[in-house]
């Protein structure tokens, strides 16, 4: 591995991590999403105009156009610059929340690293979410710096992201977690926006997810698995035996996502539940809804169209909105409170979530 000085080492990686997304070298889990093991019952007489389907809410006090997140990338500052950019004025454009990848980078170089108040200024209306990994905080971290990390881009809530088995992978990763349920507890109490917990792609299970709902923090990405693998992105970054062996250990790790969202609202059920994690479609999305989510969060998938320009991203994000909506016509729901309970056919994977993990 090359040598580099800690900044440059954290920009190189950060390039890496994107590069190996974007060519697809092997960075996707073997392990289904779980949302195949989900089937709609086909509606033959919607009684009702596609055209009134209503997609939009409400997400952190401002109304959004779908229940669409654009998840964290990740990436060097000058490529994250140009994608970040690209998501604000499509997001913009459909009224659709998004967040930035990790602000680590910004912070320790006390600069904005692509991540300045531009996107407020070109994102006005909607959402945005600032992004710090957890292992940070046992590492110098703290109030201080998530309240930047919130004022440098004018978030409306900072997600903390979980990652403890990239970090083990990771030759450079950060491993020493102890302690860390509480600083970021004390942390949420003290930051005038709320905390969203979310993992990075292997899920969160029912009982962490109630930990910090019963703490006060009430915003949950699953981020399960079924979507991009960074055990499997990091060994790719390595070319010795050791880390080769990872692609194939890891390669099944987590909860899948429907899993993960599932356990969450039964254990969880007024927190805001956020599905991340494979989702590839309008019809994931309309699944997450149907499961137990509030939105549905994509990334990896929609990267390529984001790195593209931002007239890529729009058509991308506009047909996963326009398949929502059809399948709402389809199922017989006018909006999304109407699809929460739109008839399933196999409603036992529901009922029983247990089943999904079969």
């Amino acid at each position: 591995m090359e040598k580099y000085s800690k900044p440059d080492m954290l920009t190189h990686r950060k390039d890496e991590h994107l590069s190996i997304i974007l060519e697809n070298r092997h960075g996707n889990s073997n392990k289904s999403n779980g949302f195949e093991l989900i089937d709609f019952e086909h509606c033959a007489l919607p009684d009702f105009d596609l055209a009134d389907i209503v997609v939009g809410q409400t997400f952190l006090g401002k109304s959004i156009g779908a229940p669409v997140l654009v998840s964290s990338m990740t990436g060097g500052p000058t490529r994250a610059a140009a994608i970040n950019q690209s998501v604000a004025i499509v997001c913009e454009e459909l009224k659709l929340p998004f967040a930035v990848g990790s602000q680590r980078i910004a912070i320790e170089q006390e600069g904005s690293a692509g991540l300045g108040k531009e996107l407020r200024r070109i994102a006005p209306s909607v959402p945005i979410l600032g992004n710090i990994g957890i292992a940070q905080f046992n590492l110098g971290f703290g109030i201080d710096e998530a309240r930047r990390a919130v004022e440098m881009i004018d978030a409306d809530a900072l997600y903390i992201h979980l990652n403890p088995l990239q970090e083990a992978i990771q030759p450079e990763g950060d491993r020493d977690w102890s302690g860390l349920f509480e600083k970021i507890v004390t942390i949420d109490d003290a930051l005038h926006v709320p905390i969203a917990i979310k993992e990075v792609g292997f899920g969160i299970s029912a009982s962490l997810a109630r930990r910090f709902t019963e703490a006060g923090i009430s915003i949950i990405d699953v981020a399960g698995a079924g979507g991009t693998n960074w055990a499997m992105v990091e060994a790719a970054r390595m070319d010795d035996s050791v880390h080769a062996r990872f692609k194939t250990t890891f390669a099944s790790w987590g909860i899948p996502t429907a899993n993960a969202v599932i356990a969450a609202r039964s254990a969880c059920p007024d927190a805001t539940v956020v599905a991340s994690g494979g989702i590839k479609s309008g019809l994931d999305v309309a699944k997450a809804i149907r499961i137990g989510a509030d939105l549905a969060g994509q990334a990896a998938t929609l990267l390529p169209s984001a790195n593209e320009s931002p007239e890529a991203l729009l058509a991308h994000l506009s047909a996963l909105i326009e398949e929502l909506r059809i399948i709402c016509f389809c199922t017989g729901s006018k909006d999304l409170e109407t699809l929460k309970s739109a008839p399933l056919q196999n409603a036992i994977l529901v009922t029983e979530p247990q089943n999904l993990a079969r």
